[in-house]
This record gives structure tokens, sequence and C-alpha cells, in this order.
């Protein structure tokens, strides 16, 4: 990977996956936003549902996974974590295409969610006092600290600015520094947060390290494909077996290879052909 200068505290451009990320978590906060005017009551409910909570996932909620990083209760918490995304995601789609940003996103927030199930199944194995009750999961920090750990194993060195201080540092050491507060919140009051925190982060570097760079989607379509040809590649070799029984029982022999393919042998040059 090539080294990268130094990156002004400006924001990357409101365009593709990033635009699309953000549009999306608006939506979600100004719908909640409404929905807590109008009825305050139902707004709790559908908030309660859309959350992710392990208890009520392991008795079948099996949405809250997609729909907990859709949930912002708080206007600042909210203006953080979209202006974080913003700014990550717009730098990532500088070198990346949509599809790629938005599926380290995805697998990111997905990766926060199974970390706290994690958490919540080990939870019968340890002292409730030392973790204390599930908390349920909402907001998309888990996406946006992915995010941040593929820019720091991507691009480590290049240098954000701390606005508003006027000094920078390497991406590097900003996951460094995120991470270190995350395993100190372990032992407060927060160990879910940051437990599930961490969970997001290291999904988002399997992400960078596994997934083609093509995105999920290109992987997808070939792993279907690449099915959907071995099985009719068994079809084409079944029914090879079945014809040689066939022409035997005819008085004739005949022979394929193993891809099912008709073997000349009255060729000179032995060529193969279907």
């Amino acid at each position: 990977m090539p080294r990268i200068g130094n990156t002004p505290f400006a924001f990357p451009d409101f365009r593709g996956a990033t635009r699309r990320l953000i549009l999306v978590n608006l939506a979600a906060f100004f719908a909640l936003l409404i929905v807590g005017y109008a009825a305050p009551i139902q707004a709790g409910r559908i908030g309660g549902w859309l959350v992710f909570d392990p208890p009520t996932f392991v008795h079948g909620a099996l949405w809250q996974p997609l729909t907990y990083s859709l949930v912002h209760p708080r206007l600042w918490g909210t203006l953080f974590e979209l202006l974080s995304l913003w700014f990550l995601a717009g730098f990532l789609e500088g070198f990346h295409d949509a599809k790629w940003v938005t599926g380290l996103y995805a697998i990111s927030v997905l990766g926060t969610a199974a970390a706290s199930l994690a958490l919540y199944a080990m939870s019968s194995t340890i002292s409730p006092k030392l973790l204390g009750a599930p908390t349920p999961l909402y907001g998309c920090f888990g996406g946006v600290f992915g995010l941040l750990a593929a820019i720091g194993l991507l691009y480590g060195d290049v240098q954000f600015m701390l606005f508003p201080l006027p000094m920078g540092i390497k991406a590097r050491y900003l996951v460094m520094i995120y991470a270190i507060i995350a395993i100190a919140m372990l032992f407060g009051q927060q160990q879910w947060y940051a437990f599930s925190q961490l969970g997001g982060a290291l999904a988002g570097l399997l992400y960078v390290r596994m997934a083609p760079r093509r995105g999920m989607t290109f992987m997808v379509s070939e792993g279907w494909y690449g099915m959907r040809n071995r099985y009719y590649r068994w079809k084409r070799r079944r029914a090879a077996r079945k014809f040689e029984v066939y022409m035997k029982k005819q008085g004739r022999t005949v022979k394929f290879d193993g891809q099912g393919r008709l073997i000349d042998e009255d060729a000179d040059d032995k060529k193969r052909w279907n």
C-alpha cells in the first residue's frame, strides 16, 4: 500500500455509499423523533423492538442485528456518529468502490451485535456482579469503529487533524487510542458497550483481510455461480455413467472422462469433445 500524505480537516464528498448510509440513518432518526412527539408510548415500544437486546434476540427478535444501528435517541450522540461516518466512509470511498464500503460498514455493525451476543452467552458462566445486566445496543458506533479500524490497517500513515486542536495524529495511533479506551471501559460500568465496540472493530479488520476487493456482492454471486456450475457438472457425470451402462447393454463400449465428456478413442489425436 503506497504511503499517503497528510489529510486536512475537511469532509470528503457527500456521494455514493457515504450519502446512502447517512441519509438512511437520518431518515430513521427523524422518523422516530416524529413518532416520539406524536405518540411517546408507541415510540418507546418501537425503539424497544429495534434495539439489539440479547435476551430478546434469543427469544425470536431476529431482526434486531439489522435495525439497532438505526436507533439514535440522543441528538448530540447522533450528530457525532453521523459526522464520523461521513468522514470515515467518505475517506474510504475515495480508494474503494461503494459496495466495498457498504459491506465493511454492514459487517462491522453485525460484528458488534455478534460480540454482544457472545458476551451474553458467556454471562451464564461469569459472575453477574462482574458483567452486570445485558445492555441494549443502539446507534452506529460499531460500524464507525469498524471503518476506523480499516483505515488504521490500510492507511495507517494518514494524518488526521484533531479538531479543534491544531495538531494531527496518524490513523494507526488514533485506532490504538480508541482501542485502549475501549479496553479500559471493560473494567468500568460499560462493559457491554466496550466489548461490542471491539467486536465491530475486529469484524472490520476481518473484512479487510478476507473480503474480495470487488465487495461481498461479487463474492456471493461468484459463490452462487460456482455452486451452480458444480451441480451441472455432477449431473453431466451422472448422465455419462448412465449412458455408459446403456451402451454396454447394447454391446458397445463408450468412455467418458472425469468431467463427463466423451472420449473418442478412434481419433488419432485423442481429442475430447462434449
